[in-house]
């Protein structure tokens, strides 16, 4: 986990951004008043893995699509998993405050402090991460194993590409009626929850530090409505006691 400061930024993108949705509007003011704490890596299977044996995941087992486990981000989970995964590992490690991260934080930690389109830059560049048209070697195949690219500003892997990363957020057309501190937001479609990066799959536009997304989300492990796939998975956040 890394320690992400607390801070405030511009949530959304500006009018003048190619390749934006309308959806990320409108821009808004957000400050997290306190620190937290975010995963350095997407989950792995490793992690997921150590989980299910333990019965902490109903013992569920995802698809690795054939492209092998270990360190590559566990995929094939739904948000009912990716719940079932951090309630495990707060009950695990005793640390009750693991969870998944808000669609707020998700953009904040993406963003690093950076103002431009994606995290290194306005444009999506050659290698910079994994999706299809960000000439890495994984390009539109498969996932890439995690940490294959340059970390960003807050030292963190793969906020873009590889996976979509659900959050604990519901879906809402746009940011009007948005938190402004950050936290969740928790009313509205929430058969729909928030997914943020952009995959191996997605067009390089997808990987902007202000795309969103939506999958469908049941909310319980197992449940039909609950959507799956080898292009979505997730990343641990942690509320912090103290400044």
């Amino acid at each position: 986990m890394m320690v992400v400061p607390a801070g405030s930024f511009t949530m959304g993108s500006p009018l003048s951004e190619p390749g934006r949705y309308s959806g990320e509007g409108p821009q808004h003011a957000v400050t997290l008043a306190r620190q937290f704490a975010v995963g350095q890596f997407e989950l792995t299977f490793d992690e997921w893995d150590a989980c299910a044996a333990d019965g902490g995941c109903d013992a569920y087992k995802p698809s690795d699509e054939g492209w092998g486990r270990g360190r590559r981000p566990a995929i094939d989970v739904s948000w009912g998993d990716a719940k079932a995964y951090v309630a495990w590992l707060a009950k695990k490690t005793g640390k009750y405050w693991y969870r998944l991260l808000t669609e707020a934080e998700y953009e904040y930690a993406t963003r690093a402090g950076t103002k431009t389109a994606y995290p290194w830059g306005d444009a999506i560049g050659t290698n910079n991460a994994n999706c299809s048209g960000c000439g890495s070697q994984w390009d539109n195949k498969q996932t890439a194993p995690v940490g294959s690219f340059a970390p960003n500003q807050f030292g963190l892997y793969d906020m873009v590409g590889n996976v979509r990363k659900w959050t604990e957020d519901c879906y809402h057309d746009s940011y009007g009626g948005a938190p402004s501190d950050g936290t969740a937001w928790t009313s509205g479609n929430c058969s729909r929850r928030i997914v943020r990066g952009g995959s191996w799959i997605d067009a390089p536009n997808l990987l902007r530090s202000a795309s969103r997304d939506w999958l469908a989300s049941g909310g319980r492990i197992g449940l039909a409505t609950d959507e799956r796939g080898g292009y979505v998975g997730f990343r641990v956040g942690r509320t912090l006691i103290g400044p």
